[in-house]
């Protein structure tokens, strides 16, 4: 398959330069996600019929895509921004965003010969996705020298790409999703918007802002340096709206309860799955890390907060207890986990964090790790000449037990974007009880 050629690399910024200024002070929500990679969500389109390449003058859609974005940055300044931070004289630093107008990365590029079909039929996402997207290999913490936003538009023989990158220190999947689609909306010719991003993060009273890190704890880099991941590769496996009812009545019928939600259910599936297909010892305690919003459960909160709003639940039990007990068990474990969830438990939660900060660490052998949610609106992203075919995301945050929960294609089904290594995946293909539950 062809490389991406780049064809340009521009910057675009605020159309409006007064909406740019200030500076936006971080909550432990997004200092925590300084190590982590940027968050990439892409979208995959049919051709329009607006031809792709760009000229000096001339309504071509490349040119679109800029004054939309731009139109777009008019709303949220602070992805116009970059980090910054401020050294203190007790030797810590503390982390903020400055709104000056930087701009995002906008780069437009090609598959020359590449089709949709090369994308979405093949059984394993192909590598070359993960050059749909910019800002490659960046963690949070580059975000003072580098870009919040990166914006790719990639030409298919009969599609286009487009590629969204964003820095998790400032933005969640909710933020993420809400920014596509909002530029979707500004794309399309909307003036008035239907979700007005608010930027203002939430302290409890009394904490000290800004939050003051020991310059001993923010030495990310050096940290990361003997890192080697293993191979992993992508599938997506697709689950109807059909199926995923079936699983939610099992799990509910094994407990005797109403309580377990569909997405309970689905990656208790997932869970029992993966661990029997990688042959863990009976004995072996096993995780599945999930994200529970602060956005619903916090009343200072308003839904169309734009930043990082989450906190983690981790569920642990022995793989022989999770291959024993059917999918209801593990369901109603996280149930509970996520029902404990109080707004105590997210106020808590920030004190404590700032009083001894810790950061984010993903990647472990026995835990699988969540992120997205098939809730965010995906396929209504029209931005002016119809629907998305697919939905990718890159290779930032990629490890052996990653998983991305995206909407599907049809109404109220639901697609696993599943990052685990060559053999898992050749084994969960064979697992016939799991196929079952797949619809190609």
């Amino acid at each position: 398959m062809a490389d991406v050629r780049v064809i340009s690399n521009s910057t675009v910024k605020t159309a409006n330069h007064r909406a740019s200024g200030g500076r936006i002070e971080l909550n432990p929500w997004d200092l925590r996600a300084l190590p982590l990679g940027y968050t990439q969500m892409g979208l995959l389109f049919s051709k329009p019929k607006e031809p792709m390449r760009e000229k000096e003058t001339g309504n071509t859609l490349i040119h679109h895509f800029k004054t939309s974005l731009s139109h777009t940055l008019d709303h949220f300044p602070l992805l116009g921004g970059r980090l910054a931070t401020t050294q203190h004289e007790d030797d810590t630093v503390s982390f903020f965003v400055d709104c000056n107008n930087g701009g995002a990365l906008f780069r437009h590029a090609a598959a020359d010969g590449v089709t949709i079909s090369d994308i979405i039929k093949p059984v394993y996402v192909p590598p070359i996705v993960h050059s749909f997207f910019s800002l490659n290999g960046l963690r949070g913490y580059e975000g003072i020298t580098n870009p919040l936003l990166g914006i790719q538009i990639t030409d298919l023989a009969d599609g286009i790409f487009i590629g969204c990158t964003i820095n998790h220190v400032v933005a969640d999947g909710t933020s993420l999703w809400h920014f596509f689609n909002t530029w979707s909306e500004i794309s399309k010719g909307s003036i008035q918007l239907s979700k007005p991003p608010v930027f203002q993060r939430w302290f409890p009273d009394g904490m000290d802002i800004p939050i003051r890190i020991p310059q001993s704890c923010v030495n990310f880099k050096q940290s990361n340096e003997d890192f080697i991941p293993p191979p992993v590769q992508d599938r997506v496996f697709h689950f109807s709206k059909e199926t995923v009812a079936k699983l939610k009545a099992k799990a509910n019928a094994e407990i005797g309860t109403d309580k377990i939600s569909s997405l309970q259910a689905l990656l208790s599936h997932i869970w029992r799955c993966v661990i029997r297909n990688r042959r863990v010892d009976p004995n072996q305690e096993t995780s599945y890390r999930l994200v529970v919003g602060a956005r619903q459960r916090l009343q200072e909160l308003p839904d169309n907060f734009f930043g990082n709003a989450l906190m983690p639940v981790i569920v642990t039990m022995k793989a022989k207890e999770l291959m024993e007990q059917g999918i209801g068990n593990p369901a109603w474990q996280m149930n509970r986990k996520i029902a404990a969830m109080t707004e105590e438990s997210f106020k808590n939660m920030l004190e404590s964090w700032s009083a001894s900060p810790s950061f984010t660490i993903l990647s472990n052998r026995n835990t699988l790790f969540t992120a997205s949610s098939p809730r965010f609106i995906m396929y209504g992203n029209d931005f002016g000449w119809g629907k998305p075919i697919a939905v990718r995301g890159g290779s930032s945050v990629k490890f052996d037990g990653m998983l991305r929960l995206l909407s599907g294609a049809k109404e109220g089904s639901i697609d696993l974007e599943a990052c685990f290594s060559p053999q898992t995946l050749e084994a969960m293909a064979n697992d016939q009880e799991f196929m079952d539950t797949i619809t190609v």
